[in-house]
């Protein structure tokens, strides 16, 4: 699917791969089941902005593996390669987001952003964070370069690298212990507070050129 909010200035691809952002009630328990189009479909568009999805898998994020890390890894890579795409979005668990924001982070080579975020609430119900948290994670991805992969959560935006999940359910669930937020999301604008710090970054694995989650 793809979706436009005035024109499509800037064009943003969302990588779904489930997680409680993605997660709907089964009958005895939550699991991902809904897709990338249903997970956008509850978020209004930044302005500019246009979006097309790709469902990637469908896991919740405590089953991750490193076939689905060097899965995304080389769809990222392969999404960038295309010079008209401005940034990416991806939707992901928050019990392993930050494992796989610094394994995206070591062998991201490119200005244009990719952002992580999700959810702590599941997807359809009344006081869900997702929507919110997809909408700040386009506006951020639409908006900045050259800061590395991004977590993008509760108005806040966190550098991958210290980043970590410091909160089991309250909504700002990730912060950095050992560095300041690198900057807030709010009132339709995006203010970068400071600049991480990232080394040289890391060769594509050949791994990634055959990762299959299954």
């Amino acid at each position: 699917m793809k979706r436009t909010n005035d024109g499509g200035a800037r064009r943003i691809v969302v990588i779904s791969t489930g997680g409680t952002i993605a997660s709907r009630w089964q009958g005895t328990g939550y699991a991902a089941d809904a897709s990338g189009d249903d997970v956008l479909a509850t978020a209004p568009l930044p302005e500019g902005v246009t979006v097309e999805v790709v469902d990637l898998f469908n896991v919740n994020s405590s089953l991750m593996t490193a076939a689905h890390q060097l899965a995304l890894l080389r769809t990222v890579h392969e999404t960038l390669a295309d010079p008209g795409v401005d940034g990416i979005v991806i939707t992901h668990g928050t019990d392993t987001l930050e494992e796989t924001a610094f394994f995206l982070d070591l062998h991201h080579t490119d200005a244009r952003p990719v952002v992580l975020t999700g959810a702590q609430r599941p997807f359809g119900t009344g006081d869900g964070d997702g929507p919110g948290n997809l909408y700040d994670a386009l506006q951020v991805a639409s908006s900045v370069s050259d800061l590395g992969v991004l977590v993008v959560f509760d108005g806040r935006v966190h550098a991958a690298r210290g980043t970590v999940k410091t909160q089991t359910l309250a909504a700002d669930a990730f912060s950095d212990p050992s560095a300041d937020r690198l900057g807030r999301v709010g009132f339709s604008r995006v203010d970068i507070e400071r600049q991480p710090e990232r080394p040289a970054p890391l060769p594509l694995p050949a791994a990634a050129d055959k990762a299959d989650p299954g």
